[in-house]
């Protein structure tokens, strides 16, 4: 290590960056070529770069990569703040694609505007706590010697983004099951107490059984030596374990329950949905 950081001090490599894509349909001119030169400007400006702002255009001239290389080693706390700025303020991060794209979905498929937005809240707090536990772990150090690893003082940068994808894709599979059962049991006219009782009891046994599966096979990449692939195993274990627990069991139910028939309200102006036939099991005995 000493010589390493004796070569690493003599010949430094090219610093740690941060890429920046904008899609439009002409990154060239016009607003979104105001708005790149803008950005260099500020990365300069705001001393987050430790080099050239660079970028790079595709030959259609739809596609613009920006490379901010940023001040730091690449893990240390000057480089994450950099990071930080360049997420939180020049360029804000949101994930809204796969969230304006799930909306849309569950507004047809259950017609009604307050179940895909409990099940968007529900998905980010799950998420939320996911990447709270990596931080913890991977980031401040928490259970080194017990996991068999030395923190970095940092997350993989592939890792959040890929985590979310999967988690998203996971729980929105659980979500759309059990509101299913519980949505079938409104149409053959049943409280939406009732219905939601009925509706997590008919899948508490798929989800719990498919979650405990999950858990297991993702726990097994935490006790490999790779620091990625350990990060990578814990946060899906961690999300599943706490979206099939806490948000599956205890949330979505208590959020049902309070709301009631409101779960259902659709305003009259989105009446000419298209309305999706559920499955219509045979009545239970006990209604009859």
């Amino acid at each position: 290590m000493q010589t390493f950081d004796h070569l690493t001090a003599a010949f430094p490599g090219e610093a740690a960056s941060s890429k920046v894509v904008v899609e439009a349909d002409d990154v060239t001119s016009g607003p979104v070529a105001t708005a790149i030169g803008d950005l260099r400007r500020r990365g300069q400006a705001d001393r987050i770069a430790g080099g050239p702002v660079t970028v790079e255009t595709s030959a259609d001239g739809k596609l613009a990569a920006i490379d901010v290389p940023t001040v730091g080693s690449g893990s240390d706390a000057t480089a994450t703040a950099a990071l930080e700025r360049i997420r939180g303020q020049l360029v804000p991060a949101a994930f809204a694609f796969v969230l304006g794209l799930a909306f849309p979905l569950m507004l047809v498929t259950f017609r009604s505007i307050v179940v895909p937005i409990k099940a968007i809240v529900l998905n980010l707090l799950s998420v939320g706590a996911a990447y709270g536990v990596l931080v913890i772990v991977f980031q401040n150090g928490l259970g080194e010697s017990l996991l068999g690893f030395h923190s970095n003082g940092g997350v993989s940068s592939w890792l959040p983004l890929f985590l979310f994808v999967i988690r998203f894709g996971l729980s929105m599979d659980y979500h759309v099951l059990i509101l299913s059962r519980v949505r079938e049991g409104v149409d053959r006219g049943l409280s939406s107490d009732e219905a939601v009782r009925q509706g997590i009891m008919a899948t508490a046994g798929t989800v719990t059984s498919a979650a405990i599966v999950m858990v297991a096979v993702f726990s097994i990449f935490a006790t490999l030596s790779i620091i990625d692939m350990k990060e990578m195993g814990i946060g899906l274990a961690v999300a599943v374990l706490i979206d099939a627990t806490i948000v599956r069991a205890v949330l979505l139910p208590a959020a049902m329950k309070l709301l009631g028939e409101r779960n259902w309200y659709l305003p009259r102006s989105l009446s000419w949905l298209p309305r999706v036939r559920h499955a219509n099991p045979e009545p239970d005995p006990a209604q009859a």
